[in-house]
């Protein structure tokens, strides 16, 4: 709630800066402190200045000089002044409240550049950790049928075209991955809605699995229907979801995927049997290369699947959230329905 209201940058300003007046108001009145009321007018711009852009913050040192001139100079209530001190106090006031905005905007500014240095690094190390892994086992995997090919009988030929294949497919989904990873952090991503069954949708995601048969247990309702939606943007976030399932899902357990309606939403269900999610990390599993403590495995991927199946569903007017469950872990994504599933 705080956080959300510190982000609404207008009513923060707002609230800083008549929450400073009134303070300041208080003190005059019970100590008659002009210096006291210097400082706490002082501490408003600072604090908008570092919460918000410059322009608040000149803003607010505008306001506050006025404020200061209107309910604490002589005479009171008046926007005119006399004093010599008055007069002093409001022009280095005025100086110090517009150098710090300046200090604050730079500081900002080279926060943000940080961060921005900081993902850049994060994605590098990342993808270059986690695309190498699979292309030294295509690599190996090649070579050593290339060069055994005659020793090989049909069975290792095939086990190790598997192996490549697969890692292939690994290799493509990364990158994949990566490209629309890149294109929601800048705000490229086009969606094209087409009325599509979602059931459909699901089971060919679900079919992109290895050994899917095995290891997935659908519980599909049908009469969900239609949703409006790009196709291959909403399958590819149920495959990351599912593909983050299948990760940290134990070998001898299933993962459990069900489609239903609830009110005006669709309601797909993935839920793994796994180690599952601490309640502090239930909403950072969805951020950029995020890899929490318990998910420290050798095949734990690039920490970009579920970052980029929230930004495809939200970009759908969606939800996806880590639920509380007992055992494991359940993550469920909400999609409007349109009129064309509830007709279905």
């Amino acid at each position: 709630m705080f956080v959300q209201w510190r982000d609404n940058t207008f009513l923060f300003s707002t609230t800083v800066i008549v929450g400073a007046v009134v303070v300041s108001w208080l003190l005059d009145q019970l100590f008659g402190s002009t210096a006291a009321v210097l400082l706490i007018l002082q501490l408003a711009v600072v604090v908008v200045a570092f919460q918000c852009n410059s322009r608040f913050a000149y803003a607010a040192a505008v306001i506050e000089a006025l404020s200061f001139n209107f309910f604490f100079t002589t005479p009171r209530y008046s926007l005119q002044m006399f004093r010599p001190e008055d007069i002093f106090n409001l022009v280095v006031f005025m100086v110090v409240a517009f150098i710090t905005s300046t200090f604050a905007d730079l500081y900002r500014r080279q926060q943000g550049e940080l961060k921005q240095t900081k993902l850049q690094n994060s994605i590098l190390l990342s993808v270059s950790h986690d695309l190498r892994t699979p292309l030294a086992t295509i690599i190996g995997t090649l070579t050593t049928l290339n060069e055994y090919m005659p020793k090989l009988n049909d069975l290792e030929r095939k086990e190790l075209l598997d192996s490549a294949t697969s890692e292939s497919h690994r290799l493509h989904q990364y990158i994949e991955n990566l490209l629309q990873a890149t294109k929601l952090q800048h705000g490229t991503l086009k969606i094209t809605k087409k009325d599509e069954l979602i059931a459909d949708i699901v089971r060919d995601a679900v079919s992109r699995l290895p050994n899917y048969t095995e290891k997935v247990s659908m519980n599909m309702d049908d009469s969900v229907g239609y949703l409006s939606v790009s196709r291959s943007l909403i399958e590819q976030a149920i495959f990351n979801v599912l593909d983050n399932a299948m990760r940290f899902s134990p070998e001898n357990e299933s993962v459990e995927v069900s489609l239903s309606k609830q009110a005006l939403s669709c309601v797909i269900d993935v839920r793994d049997m796994g180690i599952g999610i601490k309640a502090e990390d239930a909403e950072k599993i969805f951020n950029l290369f995020y890899s929490g403590a318990n998910n420290k495995s050798a095949d734990s991927g690039t920490g970009m699947g579920l970052a980029v199946a929230k930004g495809i569903i939200i970009a759908h007017q969606g939800e996806i959230q880590s639920m509380p469950v007992s055992e494991g872990t359940l993550i469920r994504i909400l999609l409007p329905l349109n009129q064309g599933a509830e007709q279905a």
